[in-house]
């Protein structure tokens, strides 16, 4: 397991796939610090071929617009490529925003990493 860390997101490695965790403050960042964030979550699965990346949500309440544009970015990137971006960990409020903007129906959401994981095939 490799791991990658900022103050604003974590990626760690098993093996083909990436777990990707927004820390809490995500509902707060700026576009800026988003785009920032981007770049270091974006540069290694543009290096990959059919990336595998989970989005771990467990350290998130609620977020907004601007880290829904980072999501549909990544996952963008990753279905360019021939991969797949899952969901984990949303609180309930997370997940009513998903159904509200119907992006639950973009991406898998699963309770936990464990699951998530095993379903891309990690």
């Amino acid at each position: 397991m490799n791991e990658e860390q900022r103050d604003d997101f974590e990626l760690e490695w098993h093996g083909d796939a990436v777990v990707v965790t927004p820390a809490g403050s995500v509902e707060t960042m700026s576009w800026d610090v988003v785009e920032q964030a981007a770049d270091l979550v974006l540069a290694p699965l543009g290096q990959r071929s059919a990336p595998l990346v989970v989005v771990d949500l467990s350290r998130v309440s609620y977020f907004g617009s601007v880290f829904l544009a980072l999501l549909l970015r990544c996952h963008k990137l990753v279905r360019q490529k021939g991969g797949e971006l899952v969901l984990c960990g949303a609180s309930k409020l997370a997940r009513e925003l998903l159904q509200i903007t119907n992006l639950d129906t973009l991406w898998a959401i699963y309770d936990t990493r464990e699951e998530a994981l095993e379903a891309v095939g990690a």
